[in-house]
C-alpha cells in the first residue's frame, strides 16, 4: 500500500510512538490525550454508512479501499475498547475487532504498537443492545453486552479502560453524540454514492435547536477517498 498524502494537520496533537512502518503509512502524527472516545466510519460522497441488508456493508461502502483498513486498523490498535451497536455485530459475525484482522499486512507493527502502549493483546469489545441475550463466537470472553452506552463507558473507565473506539452503528454514534461523550471522530469519505442507506447519525436529532460542531484535526488522502479527523 502506498503512503497516506498528509494534507492538513494542525501543531500540537498528543503523538504516539509509532513504529516505523506505521509511521510511513500514515504521515503526521497520530495520538490520543487519556480517557478519549473516538469514532471511526467510512461513508460515500452522499453521507451513508451502512447499508442494511448487506452483510459487511461497510467494505462496499469503502470501495475495497486498503488505506481505509489500514486506518481503521491503526485505530483498533490504539484502544483499549471497542463499543458497537448489535446490529454492527450481526451483521459481521466472524468480525474479532482486532487490528490485525482489519490489516494483516502491518500485523507485527500493530502488535509492536499495542505493546507500547502498554495494552492487552487485543481489546474488549462492548457491544450495545437491550436484547436479552446476544453471543459470538468469534469474541469469546473479551464481549461485553451492556443496555447503555453511558453506563457502559463509565464502567470501562472504572476498569482502567483510557481510550475507547466506537465502531457504529449510525444510532449507536448518535447517543454517544448526544450524550456528548466523543472527543474525536474520523470519517473516510470514498468516491461512490449509495443512493440509499443508513446516514451518519441515527435515531437523534439536533438542528435547528441543538448545536453539535467539530473542527477540523487533520485531512489526508489516499487516491480518491479522504480521510477526515475531527475534534469535538
Amino acid at each position: 500500500m502506498e503512503p497516506l498524502e498528509l494534507l492538513y494537520e494542525p501543531a500540537g496533537l498528543p503523538t504516539f510512538p509509532l513504529p516505523q512502518e506505521l509511521a510511513a503509512l500514515y504521515p503526521g502524527t497520530l495520538g490520543f490525550p487519556a480517557d478519549c472516545v473516538y469514532a471511526n466510519f467510512v461513508e460515500t460522497i452522499d453521507g451513508v454508512v451502512a447499508l442494511p441488508g448487506i452483510p459487511s456493508s461497510n467494505r462496499v461502502i469503502a470501495d475495497a479501499s486498503d488505506a481505509d483498513l489500514f486506518v481503521m486498523a491503526l485505530l483498533r490498535a490504539c484502544a483499549d475498547a471497542v463499543i458497537v451497536g448489535s446490529h454492527t455485530l450481526l451483521a459481521s459475525p466472524k468480525n474479532v475487532w482486532t487490528a490485525e484482522a482489519a490489516f494483516p499486512p502491518a500485523a507485527g507493527e500493530l502488535a509492536e504498537l499495542r505493546r507500547r502502549l502498554e495494552l492487552s493483546e487485543r481489546p474488549d469489545v462492548v457491544v450495545i443492545t437491550r436484547r436479552p441475550k446476544i453471543e459470538s463466537a468469534a469474541l469469546g470472553d473479551r464481549l461485553h453486552v451492556r443496555p447503555d452506552v453511558v453506563d457502559a463507558v463509565a464502567e470501562l473507565r472504572a476498569r482502567g479502560c483510557r481510550r475507547i473506539l466506537c465502531e457504529g452503528g449510525p444510532t449507536l454514534f448518535g447517543s454517544v453524540l448526544e450524550a456528548a461523550l466523543v472527543d474525536e471522530l474520523f470519517l473516510t469519505v470514498s468516491p461512490l454514492f449509495a443512493g440509499r442507506g443508513l446516514p451518519l447519525v441515527g435515531g437523534v436529532e439536533f438542528l435547528p435547536d441543538r448545536r453539535i460542531s467539530a473542527s477540523i484535526a487533520g485531512v489526508r488522502r489516499h487516491g480518491d477517498h479522504l480521510f477526515l479527523r475531527y475534534a469535538m
